[in-house]
């Protein structure tokens, strides 16, 4: 894919953002991107390529948001790009002379995407792509519901490599949990429980599972140099329960 890239465009500066998502895990992709694209320069082209329909009837597809341009399989990759963007038009890619020559059915990041995410650094309009659609495919990240007047129900997202359970509960769900002096509170996951928040991983002690608030915005559960997973045995999916008061 690099080597399709650099013969597009020689000059290009290819940055890994990652290479860790889970395969065939949309919803990790989806989340991957979301969180690291703002921080890039006007004008980057992402390839987000988590794939498991390839060679199959989805569409590629080429995306161009108000700074930056996404190009990806219509699988819902990029559904969290649409829920932050507040413009942005969405093609269908159908021009095939942008393509290699020869397409693999198993490899479409080097013979589809990379060529095009090429052409586009290089300045080519995405309108020259494809036709504007409607009809991609997206959806609605998990969101953690009330129980009672105290409990508040979500999910885990996605562990990440050091065992951190990311759920889905923000700042904006539990504003006080966030808070300077936040009241007492129990969160249940897995096989244990977590009542301490802490600013950062080094305030937890050794072998204690706690909750912080991490870099992608989302109440993490997780323990001093070690993994919360494991030491809560709790994984993608798992249940969270937090109740204040």
């Amino acid at each position: 894919m690099k080597g399709v890239l650099l013969e597009t465009v020689p000059n290009a500066n290819i940055v890994d953002i990652s290479h860790t998502v889970q395969p065939f895990d949309i919803l990790d992709g989806a989340l991957t991107i979301s969180q690291a694209y703002s921080y890039f320069p006007n004008g980057t082209v992402h390839m987000v390529i988590v794939d498991p329909g390839v060679g199959s009837a989805r569409r590629p597809i080429v995306l161009a948001g108000e700074r930056h341009y996404f190009v990806a399989p219509d699988n819902g990759v990029l559904s969290l790009i649409y829920a932050r963007e507040e413009r942005f038009s969405v093609r269908h890619i159908t021009a095939e002379h942008y393509f290699l020559p020869e397409l693999s059915k198993t490899f479409h990041g080097r013979d589809i995407f990379s060529p095009v995410a090429g052409y586009l650094a290089k300045g080519v309009d995405p309108e020259k792509l494809g036709v504007e659609i409607r009809d991609y495919v997206k959806f609605a990240a998990p969101r953690p519901k009330p129980i009672d007047e105290k409990t508040l129900r979500g999910v885990v997202l996605k562990v990440d490599r050091f065992g951190n359970l990311v759920t889905n509960v923000t700042r904006t769900d539990l504003p006080a949990l966030f808070g300077d002096t936040p009241p007492p509170f129990k969160i249940t996951l897995g096989k244990g429980q977590v009542a301490r928040i802490c600013p950062h991983y080094a305030d937890g002690g050794p072998g204690e599972a706690f909750a912080i608030l991490g870099s992608m915005g989302y109440l993490e559960i997780a323990t001093n140099r070690g993994s919360a997973a494991q030491l809560l045995g709790a994984g993608k999916g798992s249940e969270v329960n937090v109740v204040m008061g």
